[in-house]
């Protein structure tokens, strides 16, 4: 695409924009927690259905798809954007701010979602591709596998997608840059529930019981001797301790004690390490300690892994509507990300959308303090909107 061209593209989606900060501030104020985006959806599909989109409701309960075919291509591109908000009481005092007690957009899927909608616009209207575009409205990315149980449905049985491409936004990078890495880009995410089962006793006799509580704080202390000692130290794995129960009193021996673990991981060798380390540990110490003891182990979302074609032609494509200064290699981070899911089934890539510095969105997410950065929304949309019309010729 030739540099004027690409002025043309920016100077447009500037102009769109103000439209879609307004549609983003209205989400930010109605937020909607995983699978009950039916406001956000509502408002997706009749703006999806106005620019000539095909719009399909549904798919994963209240994800919506809009699905735009221009000549007659056969490449087929898939671009998912996440809809729901967090359980989390927002304090920004924004003007915009969550209406609805304990919920908020506190990690930018307002911006997502209005990111994506601006770039639907442009391209129904303002450019000749030619071939499928399927842009992928999600719901319930936040702990609850929406994008799974989008596959699970028929999600790219019913809309086929060559390739699949998101984005999140990222404060501590500038507005203005994207960055990128090829292959493991977001750790996995596991959950382990450890019960423990002794003898309730009169704290005063402890010896007539069988106290889970010394059991339950020598598995919280010992549980990282496993990355410490265990795993490769150019390997990454985090295991957290979240949650203790037991108990409720000074002066009684609880029965049972239970400890809620998260785990994370960069690599699937590492990943089914841990898992039976963890479960090897804490069966030697409850025996240890006369206990019985259960682990129930839930492997929740796969590392996402970019793929090096697909990262290289977002690479590419940000470049040259950015500048090469502003295109910055993003290492790992050790959060999770169920796009992970659609990444297993078809290649793809997922970048990241700076959101700002210091007071200027670098709020990190999931704080009741920050806002996705408005400023971002018109390079986001532009950025799509390049990508899909170089992805589509």
């Amino acid at each position: 695409m030739h540099t004027s061209h690409l002025a043309d593209l920016r100077q447009s989606i500037a102009t769109l924009s103000a439209e879609f900060v307004e549609i983003r501030r209205r989400i930010h104020a109605h937020p909607e927690l995983a699978f009950e985006e039916r406001q956000t959806s509502e408002l997706v599909a009749q703006r999806l259905a106005a620019w000539g989109y095909e719009v399909h409701r549904g798919l994963g309960t209240t994800g919506v798809v809009g699905k735009l075919t221009k000549g007659r291509g056969q490449k087929t591109l898939g671009i998912r954007a996440d809809m729901d908000a967090l359980p989390i009481q927002e304090k920004t005092g924004l003007p915009y701010a969550s209406t609805v007690a304990g919920k908020m957009h506190a990690c930018g899927h307002d911006g997502h979602t209005a990111i994506l909608l601006c770039a639907a616009r442009y391209l129904a209207e303002s450019v000749d591709f030619n071939g499928t575009l399927n842009l992928i409205f999600q719901p319930a990315e936040e702990n609850e596998g929406g994008a799974l149980r989008m596959v699970e449905e028929g999600l790219f049985d019913r809309f086929p997608c060559d390739e699949i491409y998101a984005l999140h936004n990222s404060p501590g990078l500038p507005v203005g840059q994207i960055g990128l890495i090829t292959g493991p880009a977001m750790a996995s995410f596991d959950r382990a529930t450890v019960t423990l089962r002794g003898r309730g006793a009169h704290g005063a006799m402890p010896h007539h019981g069988i106290d889970p509580m010394q059991c339950a704080a020598s598995i919280v202390l010992g549980l990282q001797s496993i990355v410490g000692r265990e795993i490769d130290a150019l390997k990454s794995a985090v295991i957290t301790v979240g949650s203790i129960q037991a108990g409720s009193t000074y002066n009684v021996v609880p029965e049972t004690a239970t400890i809620k673990i998260g785990v994370r991981t960069l690599d699937p060798k590492v990943r089914d390490l841990v898992e039976e380390r963890i479960r090897g540990f804490v069966a030697a110490q409850a025996e240890s300690f006369r206990l019985q003891s259960e682990v129930v182990y839930e492997r929740k979302y796969p590392v996402l892994v970019n793929h090096a074609a697909q990262t290289e032609f977002a690479r590419q494509a940000a470049i040259r509507l950015l500048g090469a200064d502003n295109v910055v290699e993003r290492p790992p981070v050790m959060g999770s990300e169920d796009f992970a899911y659609m990444l297993e089934h078809r290649p793809g890539a997922y970048v990241r959308l700076g959101n700002g510095l210091g007071e200027d969105g670098g709020c990190m997410v999931h704080n009741p303090l920050y806002d996705f950065n408005d400023k971002a929304l018109p390079v986001g949309a532009a950025f799509w909107a390049h990508l899909a019309q170089s992805y589509l010729v």
